[in-house]
Parts: structure tokens; sequence; C-alpha cells
């Protein structure tokens, strides 16, 4: 005669907390936030690079065209919108 097996409770969570709920909901947030910084932080220097670049303050001349088209300020847009975006995220 055969044992009848038990489940596994691998697959099942124990439901959280309303506290324990409203601390994940706080660090998800927080990380949000972090990385959208950590974009617009990013964004902000590949901006300032570029400028220092304009003005030949690395040597005498100008970045090539497509350094200037790809990672110029184009880029540094990019990041900084993107970072806000991120930042701007309610958590799940």
């Amino acid at each position: 005669m055969k044992k009848p097996q038990k489940k596994s409770s691998r697959n099942t969570k124990a439901p959280l907390s309303p506290a324990d709920e409203a601390r994940r909901k706080y660090r998800r947030g927080r990380v949000y936030v972090r990385t959208g910084q950590a974009l617009m932080i990013v964004g902000g220097l590949i901006a300032i690079v570029h400028w220092l670049a304009h003005i030949e303050a690395f040597g005498p001349g100008q970045p090539p065209g497509w350094l200037d088209l790809v990672a110029g300020y184009p880029m540094a847009a990019v990041l900084i919108v993107i970072g806000a975006i991120v930042a701007g995220q309610k958590p799940k």
C-alpha cells in the first residue's frame, strides 16, 4: 500500500502582514528613487564632460561629429529623462 504524499509547501508563500507589506513597498520605492537618481547623475556628468570638451578643457580639438550625436547632449538628456521616470515610479 502506498503512503499518501504530502503536498510541498515550497511554492506557497505566507501572506505578509500589513507592516511587512508596507516595509516591502517602502524599500522597493527607495530602490526606484536611488536608481533614478543615479541615472540622472550619470546623465548630468555626461553633459558636463561634453560641455568641457566643447570649450576644449581637455586639449585642442572638438569631439568628432558622430560622438557629438551619440554620446553628447542627446545621451545626457535621455539618461536624465529615464532617471526621472524611474525615480517617479510607485512601487506595486
